[in-house]
């Protein structure tokens, strides 16, 4: 919050690398404010329920302000990028109104993005007994607790379609952004100027694979780890041919 006070009174600040800087430290608030207040109270109550619309409500924002997160750290890293690789045009492309549309644009995409699997998870059987095994309504438990009634193969696929889409085109980004970043600063004839680009570019990099190895390790591990088991046994593989075959 002292990030956000700082950049809003002080007009120096009114530049675009320090307006995003404020809108992803109000994000990251905002993130944390989904699931750890209800966490805490959940520490002191001895029934530890959640209501079924509040849990919906809590996957919705959990996973919208997870969304707008990567978003803004693409936007981060292409503001380094046309900084450095493109510094004559970073000017005129780079502008506060461009910075805030880019602004608009991860909030409002953030929250359209995974509408569509809420709405689906809404849609499906809990037959009981509703116990989640988290600290928060997450993706996976409500998942796992659905499944048990029915199956949910379309809504599974399409919840681990989305995920991955949204992580690896963000994390791909980001790393060929840094990438022509890294190959830019080293012909940088200048120590200084280069010690100054890996110090600004070093910090995202270090944040960027702290939230994507966590995210990964989370979301797409469970959803790669049967099929990579799967490759490396010839019988499986061979039954995988005849399903898919059709034969």
């Amino acid at each position: 919050m002292a990030i956000v006070c700082a950049v809003r009174w002080d007009h120096r600040l009114h530049t675009p690398m320090y307006i995003l800087l404020a809108n992803f430290s109000f994000l990251e608030i905002c993130y944390v404010n989904s699931d750890v207040p209800n966490m805490l109270v959940n520490f002191l109550s001895r029934t530890k329920s959640i209501s079924f619309t509040r849990c919906l409500l809590q996957l919705y924002f959990f996973f919208s302000l997870g969304t707008t997160e990567c978003l803004f750290l693409s936007i981060m890293a292409y503001d380094p990028f046309l900084a450095i690789c493109r510094p004559l045009y970073y000017p005129t492309i780079m502008t506060t109104k461009f910075c805030s549309s880019l602004v608009i644009f991860c909030w409002v995409y953030g929250f359209l993005w995974f509408l569509v699997p809420v709405i689906f998870v809404t849609q499906l059987p809990f037959c009981g007994p509703n116990v989640i095994d988290d600290f928060l309504c997450d993706l996976g438990p409500l998942l796992a607790l659905a499944s048990a009634c029915v199956p949910i193969p379309g809504t599974v696929l399409l919840c681990g379609t989305m995920s991955s889409l949204l992580i690896f085109a963000t994390f791909f980004y980001i790393i060929g952004s840094y990438t022509l970043v890294l190959r830019a600063m080293i012909q940088v004839p200048s120590a200084a100027g280069c010690k100054k680009a890996f110090s600004t570019c070093s910090s995202h990099l270090a944040f960027m694979f702290l939230f994507y190895g966590s995210v990964m390790i989370t979301y797409l591990t469970p959803f790669f780890n049967p099929m990579i088991y799967s490759l490396w046994n010839k019988e499986m593989k061979d039954a995988l041919k005849k399903v898919l075959g059709g034969s």
